[in-house]
């Protein structure tokens, strides 16, 4: 007998569009498929096999987030294949800082009203972001929440599980005095402060379309750019060099997340001048007349992954970095003390 419940359906949750939702999506997932899948997405549990050959000690390390406020952007401009980039950067990113190759990623949806073209956009954004970070997506949930959100509002998170070397894991202990610390381009203001941006700009159905001379592209577009994804490039620059410490520049920017990779006793110079800061930065603090340090408190300021290497690796590091499309910056050096982040 067909699955199909006139009650459930009629409290506002449609599970035959839970059932479309799933075949829509299926092409999608079938794009992240790598060595180590077992099973396709339908099961209770998502199935992945592991391959440790090769590895002295291997070690599992999971990372999960959402999207955020950014989110609000997607509703507004109703362009809902790009926020699922954001869920699976917020994750990979943040476990690539450990050396750690992503193996697979889960998503969990929650919408007001299951629309399975919709659902089918996000993941279509969420497989996008997992190709892109080498890892497959191997299971999630959509949840359809009415009277919880509205109709046409969702959320989406998700968490990843990678996998390293415990010998080769990055976890700062080797830094040196005169070690480079290195930043790579952000894409733009990423998943982070969203909360603040939305205030500086009022962002509603009108001024998502708003245009501003520092942007090639009205407002809204240019706020919903996609997280970079730092996975593929990070991994070969391990390969090329000895990357000592590695730090993903999210919510707090560059005063909260630097330290994060640094050992007690190191401090990291930040060259002020070397920032490439982006011009949606410039205009957020113009507009809202933020203070240098919130903004450097807040956003990646055009940074959004820093490494430090050796000094003797530096130009080793940045051809690996630019022969695997990251145009990266030198920005300063590790240095004694414990103020965590200088500028010069």
């Amino acid at each position: 007998m067909e699955s199909f419940s006139e009650s459930y359906k009629a409290a506002g949750v449609d599970i035959t569009a839970g059932y479309k939702s799933v075949e829509l999506m299926k092409k999608h997932v079938a794009r992240t498929n790598i060595p180590g899948v077992v099973s396709g997405i339908g099961g209770f549990g998502g199935l992945f096999a592991p391959d440790f050959k090769g590895m002295e000690e291997p070690v599992l390390i999971s990372g999960t987030d959402g999207v955020g406020t950014k989110i609000k952007l997607a509703f507004l401009l109703d362009k809902h294949n790009t926020i699922g980039i954001d869920s699976v950067a917020m994750c990979v990113n943040d476990v690539i800082c450990c050396g750690a190759k992503p193996l697979f990623f889960l998503d969990y949806i929650a919408i007001g009203k299951n629309i399975p073209e919709k659902v089918a956009s996000i993941v279509e954004g969420i497989a996008e972001g997992c190709v892109q970070s080498g890892c497959a997506l191997i299971g999630g949930e959509t949840a359809e929440h009415p009277g919880l959100m509205p109709p046409d509002e969702y959320d989406v998170a998700g968490f990843c599980v990678g996998i390293a070397d415990k010998p080769k894991m990055i976890d700062g202990s080797k830094l040196c005095e005169g070690d480079v610390i290195i930043g790579l381009r952000s894409s733009g203001v990423h998943s982070n402060g969203f909360s603040l941006v939305r205030k500086i700009f009022d962002i509603n159905e009108q001024t998502v379309h708003n245009t501003y001379p520092e942007l090639d592209k009205p407002l809204g577009e240019a706020l919903l750019t996609p997280t970079r994804i730092y996975v593929k490039p990070i991994l070969a620059l391990m390969n090329a060099v000895e990357v000592k410490a590695v730090s993903h520049i999210t919510g707090g920017g560059f005063y909260e997340n630097i330290p994060r990779m640094l050992k007690d006793g190191m401090t990291a110079k930040i060259n002020k001048d070397a920032i490439p800061v982006l011009p949606i930065f410039k205009l957020m603090q113009r507009v809202g007349g933020i203070s240098e340090h919130d903004m450097f408190n807040t956003f990646n300021m055009g940074v959004g992954m820093v490494v430090a290497v050796a000094k003797e690796d530096a130009d080793k590091a940045l051809e690996s970095l630019k022969a695997n499309g990251e145009d990266a910056v030198v920005l300063g050096e590790i240095i004694p003390g414990s103020e965590g982040v200088v500028f010069a």
